[in-house]
């Protein structure tokens, strides 16, 4: 199996890239993060004439992740149980026997800004 995993910081920007770089590359699985679009608006379509399906978990202009596999996930999960968050940077789903993770782990920054609270609460949540 080929996985890869690609932060494409706005998939509006770098769609043309994505389904040019999937038909040379042709990876089974591929884990998008920051892909900064809506469920709404995620291109669907475009994903599909590639080859690819696609789930999705995303908010408009911050965050978003996403799955493209040849094949469709089951037991889908968009958030990490029990932590309420509103940003979006978490999707699971499972691919025939195995288990993917798409995440976007939180940027703290500083040790003493409110983003690196955050950052620790994501990842104790996640652990």
């Amino acid at each position: 199996m080929k996985l890869a995993t690609w932060n494409v910081n706005s998939l509006k920007v770098r769609l043309s890239q994505l389904i040019d770089w999937l038909s040379k590359v042709g990876p089974d699985i591929v884990c998008l993060q920051e892909t900064k679009i809506q469920d709404v608006d995620f291109p669907f379509d475009a994903i599909r004439t590639a080859g690819y399906e696609a789930l999705a978990c995303g908010q408009k202009t911050y965050n978003g992740v996403a799955i493209l596999s040849r094949s469709t996930g089951t037991d889908i999960v968009t958030a990490i149980p029990g932590f309420v968050d509103e940003q979006k940077r978490i999707l699971a789903a499972t691919f025939g026997d195995i288990r993917i993770i798409s995440l976007y782990v939180p940027n703290g920054e500083s040790v003493i800004s409110d983003k690196y609270q955050y950052k620790l609460g994501w990842l104790g949540a996640l652990a």
